[in-house]
């Protein structure tokens, strides 16, 4: 069915916002899998897993400006495992696994295949991402021709100051960042950074003008192809559950949870109408690299028998409306009484 309506078009951006964010626990599971965390392959995955977030956000900067509304405080923003990517057909499983040749060829290589030239549009069955965004293109287009789409953008929500986002390495400052959408050329050139960042078109390899930064298709390519070998993985579960843990690692997972929970919370934040969008951009990074990060390799570390590793879970949890980060804070608190390599993390929280 073509989108023909604000509504759908709504629909279907929100889609895109869901679909974006699903990505980004099996991408970062699999990294933390590697035991080099400075390896090629874990550089290259951690590189695809920013551009996600960035994807996700830009989806939800077209979202504003044509009269919509990002949903990052609902849970049905919040992937669970193992799921269907919605509307992929045929259909795609998506799990928590460690990293091997099969999951980057069979799952992460299917997510960010490229459209090929002539592939119809597909809003609602497609094989490939970039189908979904050339019809949501299109879409943009056909009621923007009929109807005032952007007359009122909301860009005081959007989350587009350049220098809210940088690119790490093995991405290119060329290859597209944050931006405003206020008409038809912006939304375009908003959802034009996330399929060359992506999937590419066809066989074109680049994301970036300089041909300094593979898409995400050619970045897995590299790891599959042997030209930057995988190496050592950690022996991790498929799909944990935080139950399922010895009972002294369980603090350590809901933790690592909660703090997951609570980027979602931040991201919800960033999308309102406010003057203090650097203070929480900046919160947003400590959370991700100084408490994520810490526990999820504190967690790979530790065996939980039958010669697993325990590993995060990624499962929702519930957060206090009223002071999220005084919770994470005192979370950190109790973790550290049991584990004070992790007591750095009370301090990040104060």
């Amino acid at each position: 069915m073509p989108i023909d309506t604000r509504a759908d078009l709504h629909a279907h951006l929100d889609l895109a916002i869901q679909v974006e964010l699903m990505t980004i626990p099996p991408y970062l599971y699999a990294m933390y899998s590697i035991e080099e965390p400075t390896s090629t392959p874990a550089v290259l995955l951690r590189s695809i897993v920013v551009e996600e977030m960035l994807h996700a956000v830009l989806a939800a900067n077209v979202l504003l400006a044509v009269g919509g509304r990002p949903r990052f405080d609902s849970i049905d923003y919040l992937p669970t495992y193992p799921s269907l990517v919605p509307h992929h057909v045929p259909a795609l499983e998506v799990r928590l696994e460690p990293c091997s040749a099969e999951v980057i060829r069979d799952v992460f290589a299917r997510i960010e295949q490229p459209e090929a030239h002539g592939a119809p549009a597909e809003p609602d069955e497609f094989e490939t991402l970039g189908q979904f965004y050339h019809a949501l293109e299109i879409g943009l287009a056909e009621l923007a021709d009929g109807d005032d789409l952007f007359a009122e953008p909301q860009v005081e929500c959007q989350l587009a100051d350049p220098g809210f986002y940088a690119p790490v390495e093995a991405d290119a400052e060329d290859s597209g960042g944050l931006m405003a959408v206020t008409d038809l050329a912006s939304a375009r050139a908003a959802i034009d950074i996330i399929i060359h960042q992506g999937e590419g078109l066809s066989d074109e390899r680049w994301a970036d003008p300089a041909h300094q930064e593979l898409t995400h298709y050619y970045k897995l390519r590299q790891i599959l192809d042997g030209i930057s070998p995988l190496g050592p993985v950690r022996p991790l579960p498929t799909d944990p559950r935080t139950l399922d843990y010895p009972a002294e690692l369980q603090p350590v997972s809901h933790l690592f949870n909660a703090a997951y929970r609570y980027m979602y919370v931040l991201l919800h934040q960033l999308m309102q109408p406010s003057g203090t969008k650097s203070a929480t951009v900046n919160e947003l990074y400590l959370v991700m690299t100084r408490v994520m990060t810490p526990l999820a390799r504190h967690l790979v570390c530790q065996p939980i028998g039958d010669g697993l590793m325990a590993a995060p879970t990624f499962e929702v949890v519930e957060l206090p409306e009223t002071d999220p980060r005084g919770y994470l804070a005192g979370q950190a608190g109790a973790v550290a009484v049991a584990w004070p390599q992790l007591s750095s993390l009370a301090n990040v929280l104060a």
